[in-house]
């Protein structure tokens, strides 16, 4: 298929295609995959709880596992909207939620922290022998895309055997640069601070015996308040230490066998692209950079038809 993506003069606006990227219209009408998935509890470390749905396809091609990105969750927009794609298009589709992502905040007393890779990784490896005949393929979103590339990483030690494939959309790179580039701009610090605050809230309500977030609500910055968190309740008293467990820059990726398609736009508001020039890429992965697409956007049409999903099933067909 061309590489090309040239979306309508009304859809070149980065912030236009970052809002329509969280828009559920019509992403839960007439949605088989919706209709065929059923909720899995998966226990991939010891004491660690993490939900799924798992939607099997009856004349499945494959697996496609779903990674959501930041305070999204398994009924994300882009999470719906893809997954209904891919499994009209005849894939068994799994969706993840991390641990305190969509209503899971009773399954494990421990916070969610974006460092927590093992058991992201071992639920792929989870998911991946659901249907071990078939090729199994993975596809993050923004920090669920900043885990896809880790578990790649990972994969060189660690293979998953049926694991053909690893796409990453608008994947953060340098978490740092992205948590003061969402200060910089108020509709998106106005909406990850809110979804955060209601987050910790929940989880505040169900443990109060060991959490007391209070004094970190007050905080206007989405800087502040992961400083606050890291400072109180984790190892990393220094925010930039944490940031650096995941941060994926220079040749972070240079060991990657696994083929894997990673898809950015210039205009990204969160995740600055000059990163993605300066990456050292293995020969398996490919690099896909467009001047429009926003974060997690790339949409073609209003009515929904994302550039992205044309290249996945082109290259799951190949």
């Amino acid at each position: 298929m061309s590489q090309a993506f040239n979306p309508p003069f009304y859809l070149r606006n980065a912030f236009v295609q970052t809002m329509l990227a969280s828009n559920k219209l019509g992403t839960k009408r007439n949605n088989p995959m919706l209709n065929a998935a059923r909720e899995v509890l998966l226990n991939p470390i010891p004491n660690v709880a993490l939900q799924g749905f798992y939607s099997p396809h009856a004349q499945a091609k494959g697996v496609v596992m779903l990674l959501h990105g930041w305070e999204g969750s398994v009924n994300s927009a882009y999470v719906l909207r893809t997954g209904k794609f891919l499994y009209e298009h005849g894939y068994s589709v799994f969706r993840l939620n991390y641990r305190d992502h969509g209503n899971t905040h009773h399954l494990n007393t421990g916070l969610f922290y974006a460092i927590l890779l093992d058991e992201v990784f071992a639920s792929v490896q989870a998911v991946a022998g659901y249907e071990t005949s078939k090729p199994f393929h993975l596809l993050g979103f923004s920090m669920g895309g900043n885990f896809a590339l880790r578990v790649a990483r990972k994969c060189a030690a660690q293979p998953i055997p049926n694991l053909k494939h690893i796409f990453s959309i608008s994947p953060v790179l340098d978490p740092e640069k992205s948590t003061y580039a969402i200060d910089q701009h108020p509709m998106l610090q106005k909406h990850f601070r809110r979804g955060w605050s209601r987050s910790l809230l929940k989880k505040q309500s169900l443990y109060p015996h060991l959490y007391d977030f209070d004094e970190g609500f007050k905080l206007e910055t989405i800087t502040a308040m992961t400083e606050w968190m890291l400072q109180h309740y984790s190892e990393y008293p220094v925010m930039r230490d944490y940031f650096r467990q995941y941060t994926l820059l220079g040749d972070a990726l240079t060991t990657l066998n696994v083929p894997t398609t990673v898809i950015t736009a210039q205009d990204d508001p969160i995740i600055p692209v000059e990163d993605f020039y300066d990456l050292k890429l293995s020969p398996t992965t490919e690099l896909i950079v467009h001047p429009h697409g926003g974060h997690n956007g790339f949409f073609e049409t209003l009515s929904g038809r994302v550039w992205y999903q044309k290249k996945i099933l082109s290259t799951l067909m190949m």
